[in-house]
């Protein structure tokens, strides 16, 4: 989680790279925020008790993650919250991870009760999919000890199926991801795990010579990271060695999905902790080859390893191959690791506006999204220290940070929202997970924040433009039913946009597996293309906006729901 030795060279670069200002626009009303907290009214009532308390124990730093999944198949996004267990000599009652039911236009009612799903885990991280094929999204919590799958009977309800599965160790869990790397038409999974850790390893570090504090984790051994492959009938095997992904020296909190080389096969980047990222290309055939440091991935600027937090991938500058954010340590600012060519990437954090603005925020969650359905991929960082004391010690960092949205300019540089347009996402927290959802089916993408040891937050977006926005529902059928990894290209107004559907991404959450695409001044898209994992490809002519499809492999393009305008207040 260090370093700032390059710290001054990027506020150089990104000096030299700024243009000259802009003549000051024609005074005009201020716009709308982009997004305002709906948590209260929407019906969710969530805070995280246990974090920080005082003992400065490694785990109490890391918080949890969130999910949108659609739990009853009704087209509307359903929400997991995590919760953490008391570590040794707490005496706080367990907290149950939360859950709630969409139950239509963003409002939700607590189904937890009922689902079976337990307290008492420390769960940091968690993959949606469906393990089974059956139709309905299951769940992985990966944890502080003993991970959680969980199967999707229905109704709200889960079943345990951990044991019988065999995914589970007792590891420092973190992120987790789903993805089908065989091509057999089976979700497999990848857990990222941190470091070695107990109650009676903890190490002591101080900031001021005299109180303890929360240490980073050079001095703790690594975890190693696992890969199970789904045998069918709820049943994996881990086969990380095989596979060519062990690395027993990683300390990983962050994975995505990509296919950099554009061949089919799933790739995976894993963002780690004060050792170098990686960057593994699937060989087929089972195995994958790593390839970060000569992939540009592995290292910041100045040759030595960043403390990398979450990731997320996407084409933000329209041409074809997909890069790279990573959020950093704070002095060590966001990774924007654009892809040059085939396998190799550039950190172009700095010129293009990202640089400077994250030089004193400690990012965790991360996600690019399209949040103005302009047609270009925005920023979004959740931002928090680890460090209650932090502001005290090292001004100006804080503990408590607003989180931060940057727009998209075409594709070339990105402008930081101030917090009066971003809105209600820019309140200080001690922000960790990051998801996006369509919460209320008007199109464009709302955003759940998590804190550690503090509330959740439902941030709507304000956008209501409809018809700007194009839904897609991918239903596999060669492919694993989630269709996870399924590449959508779309032809809008002469430019292709290319998203996928994802799993992992940001840190420790997963966010709705409807793929959204932005029109912009457009009202339909002249060709939209959908890769599918199986290695089948479709195509539809004049697709028009403002609708939710669904498609499932094979089939025909049909209109599951009409996007519609939130009612007026």
């Amino acid at each position: 989680m260090r370093a700032a030795a390059s710290v001054l060279a990027l506020l150089a670069v990104a000096a030299c790279s700024s243009p000259d200002p802009a003549p000051p626009a024609p005074a005009s009303a201020p716009p709308a925020p982009a997004f305002t907290d709906i948590t209260e009214t929407s019906g969710i009532q969530f805070s995280q008790r246990l974090g920080p308390i005082g003992r400065r124990f490694l785990p109490e730093t890391m918080g949890s993650g969130c999910a949108f999944l659609d739990l009853d198949s009704d087209g509307d996004p359903d929400l997991l919250l995590l919760a953490v267990a008391p570590l040794a000599g707490d005496t706080a009652s367990p907290q149950p991870p939360a859950l709630y039911r969409n139950r239509g236009a963003g409002h939700f009612d607590y189904v937890s009760a009922s689902s079976g799903l337990q307290s008492g885990i420390y769960a940091i991280g968690v993959a949606v999919g469906d393990i089974d094929n059956d139709g309905r999204p299951d769940l992985f919590l990966n944890a502080l000890g003993p991970d959680k799958l969980y199967r999707n009977l229905g109704g709200g309800r889960f079943e345990d199926l951990t044991s019988a599965a065999g995914v589970s160790d007792d590891a420092f869990g973190t992120s987790a991801a789903f993805l089908d790397y065989d091509r057999d038409g089976w979700l497999d999974l990848y857990v990222c795990n941190y470091v070695d850790w107990t109650p009676t390893t903890d190490l002591r570090c101080s900031l001021d010579g005299h109180s303890k504090h929360y240490c980073t984790p050079e001095g703790y051994t690594a975890a190693p990271n696992r890969l199970f492959r789904n045998l069918g009938q709820g049943r994996f095997a881990d086969v990380t060695k095989e596979a060519g992904l062990w690395a027993p020296q990683d300390k990983s909190l962050g994975v995505a999905l990509l296919d950099f080389d554009s061949d089919g096969w799933i790739d995976l980047v894993v963002a780690n902790d004060t050792t170098p990222n990686r960057l593994y290309h699937n060989r087929r055939g089972g195995t994958f080859e790593e390839l970060g440091e000569s992939a540009g991935v592995a290292w910041g600027d100045s040759g030595a390893a960043r403390g990398a937090m979450g990731v997320d991938t996407g084409d933000y500058d329209g041409d074809g191959r997909e890069d790279l954010l990573i959020g950093n340590f704070a002095k060590e600012m966001v990774g924007l690791y654009h892809q040059e060519a085939p396998g190799r990437f550039v950190d172009r954090a700095a010129p293009a506006g990202l640089a400077l603005p994250t030089l004193f925020s400690l990012t965790f969650g991360c996600q690019l999204i399209d949040y103005d359905l302009d047609g270009w991929l925005d920023v979004v960082l959740a931002n928090g220290h680890i460090e209650p004391e932090i502001g005290r010690l090292m001004p100006p960092l804080r503990y408590a940070e607003p989180a931060q949205l940057f727009r998209n300019l075409r594709g070339v540089r990105f402008e930081p929202l101030a917090p009066a347009r971003a809105g209600d996402l820019a309140q200080p927290a001690v922000a960790r997970g990051l998801a996006a959802a369509d919460i209320d089916g008007d199109g464009d993408l709302d955003l759940m924040v998590t804190s550690n040891g503090g509330p959740a937050r439902l941030l709507r977006n304000n956008l209501d433009l409809p018809e700007r926005a194009l839904s897609l529902h991918l239903v596999g059928r060669s492919s694993n039913r989630s269709a996870i990894a399924a590449t959508v290209e779309a032809r809008i107004a002469g430019r292709w946009l290319r998203t996928r559907v994802a799993s992992g991404s940001s840190y420790g959450s997963a966010s709705s597996q409807l793929v959204t695409l932005g029109l912009g001044d457009s009202r339909s898209a002249e060709l939209v293309r959908v890769l599918w994992p199986s290695g089948r490809q479709q195509e539809f002519r004049r697709v028009g906006g403002g609708r939710l499809y669904r498609l499932e492999e094979g089939g025909e393009l049909q209109t599951e729901a009409l996007l519609k305008r939130r009612p007026k207040p």
